[in-house]
């Protein structure tokens, strides 16, 4: 396959990513929690959650919905839902977050690394537009900054979705929290998708744009004729 074609194939994938990770971070079904259900016929308190807000959904539960063992929901039956966006950045104020206040400090974390993905993503975006409208040379340098960027991108993808999940999980272990159950949304899965898509793509950018390999034995790197991408 000639190197235009992969390079081409590179920058698809990388799209598809940028498009999973900006998803997952501007929705909110990250996790899903659930309290114990006490009484049948009664309305009790479901949750969702992402990186800005926390959607309570009062759920009505009837015998025929009722699972013994698990927690209220499933979250997609019928049901008021009331959001409230997480105050990160508001000194002095205290965000409606789980009622724990390390949880707050949790999501904060999640939150801003999420920027910075974002921001590496932007860089990479920039770079690769420069590579398509330069010429020669500049066009193969660019390159290698963008994929470097994608794959910051995804590193900070992938410590987000961990500080997320030991968010979780601390919460549903306190007792300090009604939550006693709680799984992993279609928004994680988008974050995980584009942390994937994002590191190993821009990992492949990288050594595509490096100097082709030596094809001689006696032939090195700096003797060898540079590739141009066309």
């Amino acid at each position: 396959m000639h190197k235009r074609t992969k390079i081409k194939i590179a920058i698809f994938v990388l799209l598809v990513g940028m498009a999973c990770m900006f998803t997952a971070v501007v929705t909110d079904h990250w996790a899903v929690l659930s309290p114990r259900v006490e009484k049948l016929n009664e309305t009790c308190e479901a949750a969702h959650f992402g990186l800005w807000r926390l959607c309570k959904k009062y759920i009505y539960i009837t015998p025929e919905n009722y699972v013994e063992g698990h927690g209220c929901g499933p979250i997609s039956l019928p049901g008021e839902e009331n959001c409230t966006y997480f105050r990160h950045f508001n000194p002095g104020q205290d965000a409606e977050i789980f009622e724990y206040k390390t949880q707050k400090e949790y999501n904060i974390s999640a939150a801003a690394i999420s920027i910075f993905s974002l921001a590496f993503m932007i860089l990479g975006s920039l770079c690769l537009l420069g590579s398509c409208t330069g010429k020669g040379k500049g066009r193969d340098y660019l390159l290698k900054p963008a994929g470097m960027f994608f794959a910051f991108a995804g590193i900070c993808a992938f410590i987000s979705l961990e500080v997320m999940r030991q968010s979780v999980k601390r919460m549903i272990e306190s007792e300090d929290t009604i939550w006693i159950e709680y799984y992993y949304a279609w928004s994680f899965a988008c974050a995980c998708s584009g942390f994937v898509l994002l590191f190993v793509t821009g990992i492949t950018l990288l050594v595509l744009s490096m100097p082709q390999m030596p094809r001689n034995p006696w032939e090195t790197c700096m003797d060898a004729e540079p590739e141009q991408v066309e």
